[in-house]
């Protein structure tokens, strides 16, 4: 097996999705360097957790899980890109894994009741063939075993992209885009959030505006990435 692996690896050479690099046999994705070298935010390990200072303003999250920070043109982008852009759906459900591993490995216990990831829109979906923060939640959920719903959160108008748009623009882009089940089973759970990359927050509080008053909610946040401060005008 060993052979016709080496052997299809010629033919159908297998890279490096951050920095380019043929993959050794045993890498899958992201090569080792990548993997140790990528800036990890390790915010869950930080009290003054910046994620949850930004939206604890408007969004009252107990924690935020983030796994990578984002650069403009940096090897988290080319992540980024190859899941949306080149469908390697499987590289989101890696990253979910990897930290949920990081979250778990700090002592951490998840007390999630339940995910939500953050819909796409049916038009979107059928285009792009997956969502990716749903892919990415399969990771989490793999390894915090903590189950996906997928059906009482969803997008009832479609968004134009933010990439681009200036913060003010962001907010407008995706206000009241979401709408609630009524078949929801929400009540006095804590849910966790799971989006792709967080810039501004306007996605995660556009969310919480459908959630909110529901009875006894508790929800935390996951990402990919988080665009550092600044970054964005």
């Amino acid at each position: 097996m060993a052979l016709i692996n080496d052997f299809l690896s010629l033919i159908y050479p297998r890279h490096c999705q951050a920095c380019g690099i043929l993959l050794f046999r045993h890498e899958h994705s992201i090569c080792k360097l990548c993997r140790l070298s990528l800036p990890k935010s390790n915010y869950h390990l930080q009290s003054n957790n910046p994620l949850n200072l930004m939206l604890g303003g408007r969004v009252p999250v107990e924690n935020s899980l983030c796994l990578y920070l984002f650069e403009k043109s940096g090897k988290v982008q080319r992540l980024v890109h190859s899941i949306k852009y080149h469908k390697h759906k499987e590289l989101a459900v890696l990253l979910g894994e990897l930290l949920g591993e990081e979250f778990k490995n700090s002592g951490n216990t998840p007390d999630f009741d339940v995910m939500l990831p953050i819909p796409l829109h049916p038009k979107k979906l059928r285009e792009r063939g997956f969502n990716q923060s749903e892919e990415f939640a399969r990771g989490l959920s793999k390894t915090l075993d903590v189950p996906i719903d997928q059906e009482s959160l969803y997008r009832a108008r479609p968004s134009s992209t933010q990439t681009r748009k200036k913060k003010f623009q962001r907010w407008e882009n995706v206000e009241g885009i979401f709408e609630l089940s009524t078949k929801n089973n929400l009540e006095n759970k804590h849910i966790l959030l799971v989006d792709d990359v967080v810039t501004t927050g306007a996605t995660i509080d556009s969310a919480w505006q459908c959630l909110k008053n529901i009875q006894g909610l508790r929800v935390s946040l996951a990402c990919m990435a988080f665009t550092k401060p600044g970054s964005v005008n």
